[in-house]
């Protein structure tokens, strides 16, 4: 039944009344058609049983956008998400149906974001701020995901006054006993303000938020991820192996995505989540020396980043630059710094602007490349001039940030999930 739908041969209605034919009917048509779980969705947050209708929808929905990746697919999950958040009232004061519509949202939100439409991701996410019953963890996954986005596209004090509202909802009396899971929730609240304070170089304000990380069992996904960027980016080289270790390990163990932390969204998803702890081990392998070591994760890495976007998504792109900085081989940096730069659709040159960092740096590696070529010098000291009065990291210099070596006082850490170099 559910194929037939997705056909859109019809318009929303007909999925409304093709919802309405019966869950069982539904549910079973799911599970023979769908791919696995997404494993961003389960049954049960914070005690509350959701609708499991609505959930095989959404993993039903989030499979078909990824293993297709199509104009058509991608309409036809948002055309699905869209049913099942109409099918669940924000006025309900019951916190499953809040819970289903938030999920829903984030959902959505998700599939937006990935396509780079990043206004109308938020604008989903604003939605289930909205859902004041919603369980904590939808309403902590959506404000973790605006910030995420804000950071992505260089809006830094927008993103620091998000982690600052974050942190004051969870520090509220509404959920200061909530017991267990909410040190979890509150981890990650400290984390994404800790990850804010690290994008703008202030290191001393980011350990602040990371302190009693190291001994927490809430220290988990994407906050554990966030804290071992912070120990990379200060040089605690092997605790921070232990953490991307420990990332990729739990998010790869099909038994941990049950449980009511995985609820997430956009840049801040599992999905990104695992790129991105993979993209930052082979970095960390490259500081230590382990050059072998660094080539083999960060070509991990790539694959994940095709597989789960496509070949041309600039997250690809912000990939080729963590292998380019790896590499000491300046011909082997010139193909991949130039697709970067092409993927990450870079503006001209006569335009001193950039919306992020990553970019700075893509033109500045690909500049010293085109430097050592007699033919290409002019035009490699136009492009590192441009990448070098476009550089806004707060806590190293461009020249930092590509010239690192094993005994450098400052290395650079390039977060695929947010495409900043911290």
């Amino acid at each position: 039944m559910l194929r037939s739908l997705l056909k859109l041969s019809t318009a929303a209605a007909t999925v409304s009344r093709r919802y309405q034919l019966g869950p069982t009917s539904l549910k079973s048509s799911l599970l023979t058609a769908s791919p696995p779980l997404s494993r961003l969705f389960h049954s049960e947050i914070n005690g509350a049983t959701a609708n499991p209708v609505a959930l095989q929808m959404i993993d039903y929905a989030l499979s078909l956008d990824r293993s297709q990746k199509s104009d058509e697919s991608h309409a036809q999950a948002m055309l699905v998400l869209e049913q099942c958040s109409l099918s669940y009232s924000s006025e309900s004061q019951d916190t499953v149906t809040q819970n289903c519509k938030g999920m829903a949202l984030l959902a959505m939100s998700s599939l937006l974001s990935r396509r780079g439409n990043y206004d109308d991701a938020m604008g989903k996410l604003h939605e289930v701020q909205d859902l004041k019953l919603s369980s904590l963890f939808v309403r902590v996954a959506a404000m973790e995901a605006l910030v995420g986005l804000n950071l992505e596209l260089g809006r830094d004090d927008t993103s620091s006054v998000l982690a600052n509202k974050c942190l004051e909802i969870l520090e509220s009396e509404e959920f200061k006993s909530s017991g267990v899971d909410f040190d979890v929730a509150h981890a990650r609240g400290k984390a994404v303000k800790g990850l804010v304070e690290l994008v703008l170089g202030n290191l001393e304000s980011a350990e602040s938020y990371f302190q009693g990380f190291e001994e927490s069992k809430a220290c988990v996904g994407t906050a554990a991820l966030s804290y071992g960027e912070f120990l990379h980016a200060t040089q605690n080289f092997q605790s921070a192996k232990d953490l991307y270790q420990k990332v990729i390990k739990r998010m790869t163990e099909k038994n941990e995505f049950s449980d009511i932390h995985a609820v997430a969204a956009c840049n801040m998803n599992t999905h990104e989540v695992l790129l991105a702890a993979n993209c930052a081990l082979g970095q960390l392998e490259a500081h230590m020396g382990n050059f072998g070591d660094a080539e083999e994760t960060l070509t991990r890495g790539l694959s994940k980043a095709e597989h789960y976007f496509d070949s041309r998504h600039p997250k690809v792109g912000i990939v080729l630059i963590c292998l380019a900085l790896m590499f000491r081989s300046k011909a082997i940096q010139d193909g991949l710094y130039r697709r970067a730069i092409e993927l990450l659709k870079a503006p001209p040159l006569e335009l001193e602007e950039s919306r992020s960092d990553i970019i700075s740096l893509a033109r500045g590696g690909y500049g010293e490349v085109l430097c050592i070529q007699e033919n290409r010098r002019s035009e490699g000291e136009k492009m590192k001039k441009w990448a070098e009065a476009t550089w806004r990291n707060g806590r190293l210099s461009l020249s930092e940030a590509l010239k690192f070596t094993e005994s450098s006082k400052k290395v650079p850490v390039i977060d695929t999930r947010i495409g900043r170099a911290l």
